[in-house]
């Protein structure tokens, strides 16, 4: 497929590998884009997992509503399950970065009778990150986080500015790994409506349930963490695991930024397949 549809909103999504095969939920962060996954879609592909990587609510053009309370988690993890839908299976495996990553963990915590394995990169469960805000240098590494929650001058900051959380600045930061992948995500962002409609899924945060925010999963979950990222800090990924019951594995890639897949996409596609193959769709 190359588009999916929740109501009246229509998703872009990539679908490549067998059609019969286990599928491979793949989802993006901010400000990127499903193209981020292509640095490791061709190895699972191989291994005959099916990878649907949707640009994801406000990204996709026909998927972009302009209230910024239809940006919040629950809504997000919903569009989740109706790619499922349209795959035909019961359960994926679920994988997410950054935004993506806080989607993964709420669709395990919302629909875990859809869930495989989840699978999060860089971002830790949201209760141990909400724990590491109050208890931590983590509230100070988020402040771009309250900084998103006014209106306007966080987009005119964010394409005119200069500094490590512009797109400008975001760019650079990835250039010498993925130069090209960079650009054409920053790309995209000017899009009408396109920055809004991300920032919008921080802006949102305030209007989730937050009696949701501490409930542990119970699918097997697999965090990705690295030490050399400056938005996500140790104390939330050391205590991640409080708020898994299933089974549960931790890796630290050492030396490594924020942008996992673009530094490490070899280590991070090995990791997948053997998790993937410790848990069989057929056993499920």
């Amino acid at each position: 497929m190359e588009q999916f549809r929740r109501g009246e909103l229509v998703f872009d999504v990539i679908d490549s590998g067998p059609a019969d095969g286990p599928v491979v939920v793949l989802l993006h962060g901010f400000p990127e884009q499903n193209t981020m996954w292509h640095s490791i879609i061709p190895r699972l592909t191989a291994r005959g997992y099916r990878c649907l990587a949707p640009r994801q609510r406000g990204y996709s053009r026909g998927a972009r509503p302009a209230r910024r309370r239809d940006y919040r988690i629950a809504e997000l993890a919903e569009d989740v399950r109706a790619l499922i839908d349209a795959s035909g299976v019961q359960r994926a495996h679920v994988v997410g970065h950054d935004w993506g990553a806080t989607v993964s963990w709420r669709v395990a915590q919302q629909l875990p009778e859809r869930v495989l394995t989840v699978t999060s990169l860089s971002v830790p469960h949201p209760g141990a990150f909400m724990k590491a805000l109050v208890t931590s240098r983590q509230g100070l590494a988020s402040w771009y986080m309250y900084f998103f929650q006014l209106p306007r001058i966080p987009e005119w900051y964010m394409t005119r500015g200069r500094g490590t959380f512009t797109l400008s600045g975001l760019e650079k930061s990835r250039a010498g790994h993925a130069p090209e992948l960079a650009r054409s995500e920053a790309r995209a962002m000017t899009e009408p409506g396109a920055l809004t409609a991300a920032l919008n899924w921080y802006r949102a945060i305030p209007l989730s349930d937050p009696r949701e925010t501490g409930k542990k999963v119970t699918v097997p979950t697999m965090f990705i963490w690295s030490d050399g990222d400056i938005a996500l800090l140790e104390k939330g990924a050391r205590d991640c695991g409080d708020y898994v019951l299933g089974e549960y594995r931790f890796e630290v890639l050492e030396g490594v930024s924020h942008w996992i897949l673009d530094e490490q996409p070899d280590t991070v596609a090995d990791l997948l397949l053997d998790w993937f193959a410790a848990h069989p769709a057929a056993s499920q």
